[in-house]
This record gives C-alpha cells, sequence and structure tokens, in this order.
C-alpha cells in the first residue's frame, strides 16, 4: 500500500516538474539567475570579458532565457572589441523582439509557458526584454555600427531606440493601471502590497519610469549632428534634457542649436531657466603653436580674456561618454502575504524579486587639460530605471503569484488524498522548492553612465583622466568642424576606451 502511495504521488510531482520544465532549463526554475551570473560578473570586473562570454550559461533557442543570454554575451562582445560578434547577437534579439510583439503569435505561444508557470515559477515564463533594455539593446547596437564607420546603421539603431521609449510612453500607465485592477480582483490591494514589499525608493530615487532614456535621446542627437540634421538633433537634445534638466552639458547643446537654428521662442525660454555661463558667448578655441600636439588649449569655460598673441583656429568637439560600474542583479526576498483562498483568509509565504535599495557613489570623470579641470556628469541611472520598471511590474507579478498559490495547494490536495501523507509531504517539499523569484534582468549592462563634451582646436591631443579615482591618458585626434566619440569604460579598476571620429 505504502508503495503504491509513494508511486502515485511521484507520477503526480513528475507530471508537474516536467510541465513546468517544458520551456525553461531544469536549473533555472530551481536557481535563481542571479546565482547563475555571478561568476560572469566576477570575470567582466576583472576586465575578461572572453572568459566572462565563455561563463555565460548556454542556452537553446526555444529556452525562455534565449534572448536574454544573446543580450549578456552582445554586451560582453561589445566590451571586448568583438564589435562584428555583438553585432550579430543583438540582431538576432532585436529580431525576437520584433516577432513577440505581434499579439497573436504571444498568445498562441505562450500557452503551455503559463500552465507552466502556474506549478512552477515565473522563470518557466519566457523573459520578456523590458523597455529599457531594448533602448540599450539598439543603442550598443548604434555604437557597434560607429565602430565599424557605418553612420547610417547606427542612425537607423537610433531611431529604433527612440521608437522604443515612444511607444512606452503610450501604454506603460495604462498597463499598470490594468495590473493593479487584477491584483485587486484577486484580494491584494496595492496598499497592502506596499505595506509588505520592502521599499525601493532610494534606487529609483527621482526617475518617474522605468523606460524613458536621456542617454539614448543624447547619443541619437550626437549622430544625427554627425549626419548634418540639426534639427533632428535638437529635438532629441530637447527631449534629454526634459528627462535631466540640470545637466549643463545638455543645456550647453540645446542653447547652441537653439541660436543656431533660430528657435526664438525657446531662446527667450531658456534664458530665464540657464545660467549665465551657458547662455553667454562662448571664447573662442586658441592655439598659440601650428604643432598638432598638446600645445593646442580648450576653450575656457569662464570669462576669462585671452591673450592678444594668440590666433583663432580652427575647432571640432571631443565628446566622452562615461560608462561606471555594473547594474546590480535582482535579489529574492521572501515575505507572507495574506490570501483570501476558498473564502478563507491564509498567509502565504511568497518569493518576490527586488534591487539593494541602495546607490553606489562614483566620483566620475575628472579631465586636465592645460591647467584646467573638466568633470562629467551624470545623464542616466540605469539602475534608477531597473528598479522603477520592476516596481511598475510587481502587481502583475503579484497576481501571477496569487494564481500559482492557488493552482498548488490544489495539486497539493490532490497528491494528498491519493497519495495520503506521503503525497502531502512530496507536494510540500515541492512547492517549497520551487518557490523562487524571477530574478532575470540584462546583468551585464553599466550602472551609470555619464557625460562630457569640450571644444578643442583641431590636431592629436594627450589627455590625463582621473575616472574613478584610476589615472590613464588618451590620445584623440580633433577634426575640423566635426565631433570625435570617446566611449570609456570604468568597471571596477578595469578601465579602457575606444575612439571614433565621426
Amino acid at each position: 500500500m505504502l508503495n503504491k502511495l509513494l508511486k502515485v504521488s511521484t507520477y503526480l510531482l513528475l507530471s508537474s516538474v516536467i510541465s513546468a520544465c517544458s520551456s525553461t532549463g531544469f536549473g533555472d526554475m530551481f536557481s535563481n539567475y542571479n546565482q547563475q551570473m555571478q561568476s560572469v560578473k566576477a570575470a567582466q570586473k576583472r576586465g575578461d570579458f572572453q572568459q566572462a562570454i565563455s561563463l555565460v550559461p548556454l542556452r537553446s533557442e526555444g529556452d525562455g532565457t534565449y534572448s536574454l543570454s544573446l543580450l549578456e554575451k552582445g554586451r560582453l562582445e561589445y566590451l571586448a572589441s568583438n564589435w562584428l560578434l555583438s553585432q550579430e547577437n543583438f540582431e538576432v534579439v532585436y529580431q525576437q523582439v520584433r516577432e513577440q510583439e505581434q499579439a497573436a503569435k504571444i498568445q498562441i505561444s505562450r500557452g503551455v509557458e503559463n500552465v507552466a508557470s502556474v506549478v512552477s515559477n515565473d522563470n518557466a515564463i519566457r523573459y520578456d526584454i523590458p523597455y529599457y533594455e531594448q533602448s540599450m539593446l539598439n543603442s550598443y547596437q548604434a555604437l557597434n555600427y560607429l565602430n565599424n564607420n557605418d553612420l547610417s546603421g547606427a542612425l537607423v539603431e537610433i531611431r529604433r531606440a527612440n521608437l522604443v521609449q515612444n511607444k512606452a510612453l503610450k501604454t506603460n500607465q495604462q498597463a499598470i493601471e490594468e495590473s493593479q485592477q487584477k491584483m485587486a480582483n484577486k484580494g491584494l490591494s496595492q496598499q497592502n502590497l506596499d505595506s509588505r514589499y520592502p521599499s525601493q525608493n532610494n534606487v529609483i530615487g527621482n526617475v518617474k519610469n522605468g523606460f524613458q532614456n536621456a542617454y539614448t535621446f543624447y547619443l541619437s542627437g550626437v549622430l544625427y549632428e554627425a549626419a548634418g540634421q540639426s534639427n533632428d538633433a535638437y529635438i532629441d537634445y530637447k527631449k534629454a534634457l526634459e528627462i535631466y534638466p540640470t545637466n549643463t552639458v545638455l543645456q550647453k547643446d540645446v542653447w547652441r542649436l537653439a541660436n543656431q537654428l533660430g528657435m526664438n521662442d525657446d531662446i527667450q525660454r531658456f534664458n530665464k531657466h540657464f545660467a549665465g555661463d551657458i547662455t553667454q558667448p562662448q571664447p573662442t578655441i586658441t592655439q598659440a603653436s601650428t604643432t598638432e600636439n598638446s600645445s593646442a588649449q580648450i576653450k575656457p569655460t569662464d570669462d576669462t580674456s585671452l591673450s592678444s598673441e594668440t590666433s583663432i583656429t580652427t575647432s571640432g568637439q571631443l565628446i566622452i561618454i562615461v560608462e561606471q560600474g555594473i547594474i546590480n542583479s535582482k535579489q529574492e526576498v521572501s515575505f507572507n502575504l495574506p490570501l483570501y483562498i476558498n473564502r478563507d483568509v491564509r498567509f502565504y509565504s511568497v518569493a518576490l524579486p527586488i534591487y539593494p535599495d541602495q546607490l553606489q557613489r562614483y566620483p566620475g570623470l575628472s579631465l586636465s587639460y592645460q591647467g584646467q579641470q573638466y568633470h562629467s556628469e551624470e545623464i542616466v541611472r540605469l539602475q534608477s530605471l531597473a528598479a522603477k520598471q520592476l516596481q511598475d511590474q510587481m502587481p502583475a507579478i503579484v497576481t501571477r503569484q496569487i494564481v500559482r498559490l492557488v493552482a498548488k495547494e490544489q495539486i497539493r490536495q490532490e497528491m494528498a488524498r491519493k497519495g495520503g501523507d506521503i503525497g502531502n509531504i512530496l507536494a510540500n517539499l515541492y512547492n517549497i522548492v520551487s518557490e523562487k523569484a524571477d530574478t532575470r534582468s540584462w546583468s551585464t549592462l553599466p550602472d551609470s553612465i555619464e557625460i562630457l563634451k569640450l571644444d578643442l582646436a583641431t590636431g592629436q591631443h594627450v589627455l590625463d583622466l582621473n575616472v574613478n579615482g584610476i589615472k590613464r591618458t588618451i590620445t584623440v585626434n580633433i577634426n575640423q568642424d566635426r565631433q570625435t566619440l570617446v566611449t570609456l569604460t570604468s568597471i571596477d579598476k578595469y578601465t579602457n576606451y575606444q575612439s571614433v571620429n565621426l
């Protein structure tokens, strides 16, 4: 009799496990993604990107985490300067996103996934790439094209990044309200959830939503200027400024193009809000020597008068994008929620994803040149966008969790009825082991991105940098009336840069 009960219980349990594993790996269901990525991120911090790539867990095309693994590899290949490989990975992901956006296909393909997640956890669901990750995908793809001297390809990608943000702006609020209502229909109010779910207010800060990214708009403006499309550049610089209104790099670019394009209404408005050093005419770059090296002088940012011995020279722009740190991975937090099941109020333990509620502080980039100091300014905090996006997703996550708890309770009762105490014990053990939060996210992204912009005389310049306490020297070439784009990566003690003349 005991053996019979054991066989029945084991059969019922295995049926549930097989269903849960149909669209995801066995390891994904019982171990958190952040744990799987720890060795990858450790190698990334050391600057050993090839090792990091080799440590990214292998996924098949049918795996629900396949697209996320390609994002991780694409980012790491980019850092390793393998731009073509990075480009290939990102293109596959982009095509998958396009396919998933077709509602009919999403509903059909998710039938098995939804059944699987009901008896296991959210790791059984295909990973949907959130909007902020989509815009970063296109931004990195644009940089891949630039590093392969393809400005037109880069412009296509940056337009895609902007479309992502525009689409999110139209649909985000309605999606949040609908998910909150569905959660309320399951018997849990937003207020009740907020009272038990740990706060992420410190990491979210003043971010209004989880998708508006000033960096992608700024990069778009830079590329439009490089292509001679000043009107388009002006529009995107203004969008970036709306998100980061105190960034003086953005203020200067908006003010410069507003005057260049004759935007008189904007000029009057900006004149009231910008500081005097932004709106006053900037001193002309001078050069005291005809050599191409460090004798060229940077344009002063104050009102220091120029020597009458200097002469006017041609100039270009140096733009430095500073990527700092690595974004935190999601963690798992467990707590009890009061839920109405079969007309009874019972407390159930739930496991939910969360980000640590603190932001790392970065000194940023300090650039020294000919006795003057220049400092980078933050333009996006991806960690804050990620936390806000998770906060907005939480009602939908909790609603799925409630459905899952009901289903698991029904399975437990069935196993207890057919398998007796053994079935009950096995079911409870399975429920405990399978209660795992979905901690998947693009974990190799930078934490923070800052920008610095200078006007330099044409020629070659040797610049002394101090980024987050690490000193190094870089050499850049400035062309007349053109932009030189430097992307600088700073991860722990690792620093490196790439330079492209636009």
